[in-house]
């Protein structure tokens, strides 16, 4: 029997589907502002985050529930899902505060790649609710910062290569993702918070009803200005940790996802008729991954 990659959750039909929903009302969410008329009388995320959190949970359960009508998830793949979320949570945590510390996207990161980019995405926005409420970091900040988390981990899932790319390589484009993910991670919640600072700095600050590209300049010179050096920070740890112990959780990811045997059909292997003088045949039970 091959062995082949097991991935506890597996994108079909329904799955991306519902994925690309709740990443076009994401995209929305985060840069409507930047559209919005100047007389409007909301023109910052301060009001829709409890939208957006009230249309982001049913969203998150209708992936997972696609999915198992997709692949059959079960069990064994929520348990896998609920531990790394707790890991994930505790992680976080540790770094966060001191220079943009967190070692919560390296674990992210070989999460989404060895368990594939619908598991990735319920991972990381699941992980960062835990987080929240494990910190006390509940606020307008945190829909978006799962949905945030969510494709930086859906991403990884979604790398090349997941079948035959193994080793140093494997480890190198992790790396790579994760330093250029950190970046977008940091610059996308920048966003968020942005459009709060109005008329803060004519340089820096979201000027309600400017054309989009003026927005934009000052939300780079904002950016540059107060987090680049904070997302330098988490890439730089993303990818020490990746190179470093990156390989040993790869292979006890990929480990426990053989063991839980996650989407294996059974296929039963009847007796044959014997030959005369033969004892009788036995019958075997077969466990493959699709």
């Amino acid at each position: 029997m091959t062995t082949r990659p097991v991935r506890a959750v597996r994108l079909g039909a329904r799955s991306v589907t519902a994925l690309a929903l709740v990443s076009l009302i994401g995209l929305f969410a985060f840069c409507w502002p930047l559209f919005a008329d100047a007389g409007s009388a909301v023109t910052s995320h301060a009001g829709d985050a409890p939208w957006l959190f009230a249309a982001l949970l049913p969203l998150l359960v209708a992936v997972v529930v696609a999915t198992i009508a997709d692949c059959g998830m079960d069990a064994k793949a929520v348990a896998m899902l609920g531990v790394l979320a707790a890991v994930g949570a505790a992680l976080r945590p540790l770094g966060a505060g001191t220079a943009g510390l967190e070692p919560m996207f390296f674990l992210m990161v070989l999460s989404g790649r060895v368990l594939g980019p619908g598991f990735g995405f319920v991972l990381g926005a699941v992980t960062m609710f835990a987080s929240a409420l494990l910190t006390g970091g509940v606020g307008p900040w945190m829909p978006f910062q799962m949905l945030s988390m969510g494709w930086f981990t859906m991403g990884a899932g979604l790398l090349p290569g997941p079948g035959g790319l193994r080793g140093r390589g494997e480890l190198l484009m992790l790396a790579v993702y994760g330093f250029v993910a950190a970046f977008a991670y940091g610059t996308i919640m920048n966003l968020q918070g942005w459009v709060l600072l109005q008329g803060l700095s004519s340089g820096i600050s979201f000027q309600p009803g400017a054309p989009l590209h003026e927005n934009l300049v000052r939300f780079l010179a904002y950016v540059t200005a107060t987090s680049l050096g904070w997302d330098l920070g988490r890439a730089v740890l993303t990818v020490v940790l990746t190179l470093s112990i990156g390989g040993t959780l790869l292979k006890a990811l990929r480990r426990a996802t053989r063991r839980a045997n996650f989407e294996a059909q059974v296929t039963f292997e009847g007796p044959e008729r014997p030959s005369p003088g033969e004892p009788p045949h036995r019958t075997y039970v077969t466990y493959e991954p699709e």
